[in-house]
């Protein structure tokens, strides 16, 4: 796989199924309009040829209705357009378009008797974001008053004057009707099976203060306040479902105030409509399990959620009646050594969307327990070439179980090395296609992809053992799989690099100047290189770094790449994205001013207008340019 060969990923959505109806929206990169583009694709059971049933700039989020007749899905009418909600008889005709909103609209969900949608959406202050046509220009609008720590998110943008609301829309053509005001920031609705209200998670008190808790509440359609259901035990993820008097979702439990690497379990909670609050019930083992994704669905067989494991993403069944069942007790539906993306069911029918070593995603039909492909995306990208996954197990110093994998490119080697860590921490490296690590591979290099203490999947102590201790067993791990990669005779030992972005930036940082020893160059990206600086300018910098490193400024320092720099003496890039809020430019900066006066050959390349998730969702071509620099940089040191 080359760099150009982005346009190839068409990676399909969550499907959207009911009887013999199954659509799901395919979404690819488009160099020459520098965007993404893509349409709601209309898929056989029974196996025949895939069918646009869309044809729209980018159509996403399909949702049928319960009666089967309709389908809400969202429009982006072209680049920088924001997405409106449409609906469109699922016998064919052309969509009607339900919203006009300033910052469009959010996924929708369909009322119980398939006259209504909610959605959420981001609401403008008068005068913001292009609402007043006599100042266009974001320069001319009038200063910010920030009097909260949760004011701005990456990729997002400044939060208070655009809050997230709650809307509902009827199929007649009439004015959306807001339901919420304030900062609550609701998500995830799911209409109650009266139909008359409307259950959201949103932040804990309503939105009253800086909280990084969610609570669960339920919201009149008619007008009155919300009414709390359930007070979650720390945050809630994604989506939820109600089914009949209960609402399953998927959350964690932070212990203390500390929100991070915590596993996200699948939770039950009685729908009380009273104010009463009732007491949620942990479904699956805190240990073993860990969600993610998409709102459960539940189904008579049980509740479908998706389960990190070992670098696989799992569709799992649970137990509506399970007590802290551990994964080993949780059927496995599809997802073996593949990663799980989305999922829908409709009776003994379940349809998957499906990411394997060599396809962004395949829908794939699962019936008790057989299972077929219905679809062959990915069949481009292979005839261009795409390299297979070598798992890696191996073990640390201290006898600890490491995992990874390792791509080899073509030809008999010694090939030269590039250990890549991903960011995080709390995140892992898959059995899905890596896009990145394919572009490596075929330009000659092999590529390691640890997942070290720290990562997700693979037990909260896992994760959790780093809390304190960044730059310990982490790195440890990280080496001990690169070092069983090196074992092989094909791989050149004495030509390793080493790269990653946000905390694998941060990883390579830290490599490069504990371990400089073991590597020829480093390439480091969107990295935290400071804590101390982060917790100011970071969006989430306020809690996170206590977090991970506590609040003690010596131990921020300690644990800072940058504190460290002085040892440092390989060839090190540092690259950055102008509008990252996560890691914000300044921590690149200082990185690379410090580098410079040190005498070490370096570089600082930033790419204008982008975020944090440059190289997984930045514009096409900045993705090709990155890719450009990093094989230019690897081809001067390798």
């Amino acid at each position: 796989m080359r760099a150009e060969d982005i346009e190839l990923l068409a990676t399909p959505g969550t499907p959207a199924l009911r009887g013999d109806f199954l659509v799901a929206a395919v979404t690819a990169p488009d160099l020459a309009d520098n965007s993404y583009r893509g349409g709601l694709h209309r898929v056989p059971l029974d196996g025949g040829p895939v069918r646009p049933f869309t044809r729209g700039y980018r159509d996403s989020a399909p949702v049928l209705s319960p009666d089967g007749t309709t389908l809400a899905f969202l429009r982006a009418a072209g680049p920088g357009s924001p997405a409106q909600l449409h609906v469109m008889p699922v016998d064919g005709g052309e969509p009607s378009r339900l919203t006009d909103l300033p910052l469009g609209a959010g996924a929708p969900v369909w009322s119980p008797d398939s006259t209504r949608l909610a959605f959420t959406a981001r609401v403008p202050e008068d005068g913001r974001y292009g609402t007043d046509p006599e100042r266009p220009d974001p320069g001319d609008e009038a200063p910010r008053r920030i009097t909260r720590l949760d004011y701005r998110i990456d990729d997002v943008g400044f939060l208070l004057d655009r809050p997230r609301q709650l809307f509902t829309v009827g199929l007649d053509g009439g004015e959306p009707v807001r339901l919420t005001d304030g900062l609550a920031e609701p998500s995830g609705p799911a209409w109650a099976p009266s139909g008359e209200h409307v259950v959201v998670a949103a932040k804990a008190g309503w939105g009253e203060r800086d909280t990084q808790r969610h609570d669960l509440y339920a919201v009149p359609v008619e007008p009155g306040a919300p009414v709390l259901v359930a007070r979650s035990a720390g945050s809630v993820e994604s989506g939820l479902t109600v089914a009949e008097d209960m609402v399953v979702y998927l959350g964690d439990a932070y212990p203390g105030d500390n929100t991070v690497a915590t596993n996200v379990g699948l939770w039950a909670v009685p729908l009380r409509l009273d104010g009463t609050p009732a007491e949620p019930r942990r479904l699956t083992d805190e240990e073993t399990v860990d969600c993610e994704g998409q709102a459960p669905v539940v189904t008579p067989g049980g509740v479908l959620v998706c389960v990190r494991n070992r670098g696989a993403v799992e569709l799992r069944r649970v137990p509506v009646t399970a007590d802290a069942a551990e994964l080993s007790e949780l059927a496995l539906v599809a997802g073996e050594q593949a990663v799980v993306r989305g999922f829908a069911a409709d009776g003994d029918r379940v349809v998957c969307t499906v990411s394997s070593w060599d396809t962004a995603g395949e829908l794939v039909l699962v019936t008790g327990d057989e299972s077929c492909a219905l679809t062959d995306f990915g069949a481009e990208l292979r005839g261009r070439g795409v390299r297979p996954l070598v798992e890696i197990k191996a073990s640390a110093p201290d006898g600890y179980a490491t995992h990874g994998w390792l791509v080899l490119p073509e030809g008999e080697g010694p090939h030269p090395v590039l250990l890549v860590v991903h960011g995080g921490p709390f995140m892992y490296y898959s059995w899905g296609l890596f896009d990145e690590a394919q572009v490596y591979a075929d330009a000659g290099y092999a590529v390691v992809l640890p997942n070290p203490r720290g990562s997700a999947g693979y037990g909260q102590a896992h994760g959790r053992s780093i809390l304190g201790a960044l730059g310990t067993v982490d790195a440890v791990d990280v080496l001990a799989v690169l070092d069983a990669a090196l074992e092989r005779p094909d791989l050149d030992a004495d030509r390793v690099g080493v790269m990653g972005g946000s905390y694998g930036g941060w990883m390579t940082g830290w490599l490069a100047a504990h371990h400089g020893e073991r590597f020829t160059a480093a390439w480091s990206e969107r990295a935290v290189n400071a804590w101390d600086s982060f917790v100011g300018s970071s969006d989430i910098g306020w809690w996170f770094a206590g977090a991970y490193c506590g609040d003690d400024r010596e131990a921020l320092l300690a644990q800072s790449p940058l504190t460290h720099v002085d040892k440092i003496g390989i060839p090190f890039a540092v690259v950055h994205s102008e509008h990252d809020w996560r890691c914000p430019l300044e921590q690149a900066q200082r990185m690379f001013v410090a580098l410079k006066r040190n005498g070490v050959e370096t570089e600082l390349l930033v790419f204008p207008g982008e975020g944090h998730e440059l190289t997984r969702s930045g514009s096409p071509r900045h993705r090709t340019q990155r890719f450009a620099a990093v094989l230019d940089w690897w081809s001067r040191h390798l």
